[in-house]
């Protein structure tokens, strides 16, 4: 399992709010849903995203794939001086502002939204919903906002992604769903292969030969009980190498990512899943349900059952 589909298993979209938003100049609309993730292709006309945050704002041109990393609010526009006519709050609500008149960006029929289907500018919009602990490991890693230049990132699934959203067939709600997460794994991999980007150390980590193999062990079977001396005799070194590179190259112990890397897979697996906590438990590594509440309850301040009532 590679870095980033370890990470992205777990999780993954499961009624995306999927969108053509339609626009025509002077337009601005601030995005305040606290979702945590949304990816955005530009398909016609340009556009400026403005994070709050003091994030640099940034243009999108046709072809261009940008992703807003949430919790954070960010303005979309014509430009970056046009005063926000709406508001996207929590659970997709559009609310006037700036005097504008309400209707003014409105439903347009099966997952279009906006002035009119003539409109000078299009952007499809898929937003995650939910976060889960797994890809909260990923989410910290990437900047507030990403855009993919359509001269590095041509992917043949946006224009299926374009076609599929204007469908109205049995099941599309789930193709739509498999879609953007094959999009947005697509545009991981291609935003850590850039230059610019400031890949985890995890991610990197990846590419050493003694690291490398001691991270796949450990994500490929947590359940297996791992020491040291396992981890360093299957990656051909000492213990006291492997504590000491894996440490310089991840920013952490084996064994303290090991127990995160649980944890997460457990927070998931509460969520997700209708299994017992001990059955948790025993496919993350973990010998009872007591051992896995202790560890849980340390790192995440609320015990497992807590955590499950609270994501239903």
């Amino acid at each position: 399992m590679d870095a980033l589909a370890g990470l992205l298993e777990g999780p993954r979209a499961r009624g995306a709010f999927m969108i053509r938003a339609l626009f025509d100049p002077p337009w601005s609309v601030r995005v305040a849903d606290e979702a945590p993730l949304s990816v955005m292709i530009m398909v016609r006309g340009t556009a400026w995203i403005v994070p709050e945050d003091g994030t640099p704002p940034q243009r999108v041109r046709p072809g261009d794939l940008a992703i807003a990393r949430g919790p954070g609010h960010y303005t979309c526009a014509d430009d970056p001086a046009t005063e926000a006519l709406a508001e996207i709050q929590p659970g997709e609500r559009c609310v006037p502002l700036g005097g504008a008149p309400v209707g003014k960006y409105g439903d347009l029929g099966l997952r279009a939204w906006g002035e009119s289907h003539d409109s000078s500018v299009e952007m499809l919009i898929g937003t995650y919903q939910m976060r889960g602990e797994i890809t909260g490991r990923l989410l910290d890693a990437l900047p507030p906002l990403l855009v993919l230049p359509t001269e590095v990132w041509d992917c043949p699934l946006t224009p299926l992604l374009a076609d599929e959203i204007s469908r109205d067939e049995p099941g599309q709600d789930v193709v739509l769903d498999r879609l953007l997460d094959l999009l947005l794994i697509a545009a991981l991999r291609a935003w850590f292969a850039r230059p610019e980007a400031a890949a985890p150390a995890w991610y990197r980590a990846m590419g050493d030969p003694v690291v490398g193999r001691a991270l796949r062990l450990l994500q490929d079977d947590p359940a297996h009980p791992w020491t040291i001396a396992d981890l360093a005799a299957k990656a051909g070194v000492s213990r006291a190498a492997l504590a000491r590179r894996f440490a310089d190259l991840v920013g952490e112990p084996p064994m303290t990512y090991l127990t995160n890397w649980r944890l997460a897979l457990a927070a998931d697996l509460l969520r997700d899943s209708e299994l017992t906590i001990a059955s948790i438990a025993r496919k993350v590594g973990y010998g009872s349900a007591f051992a896995l509440s202790g560890a849980f309850k340390r790192v995440h301040g609320i015990s497992p059952q807590e955590h499950r009532s609270r994501a239903a």
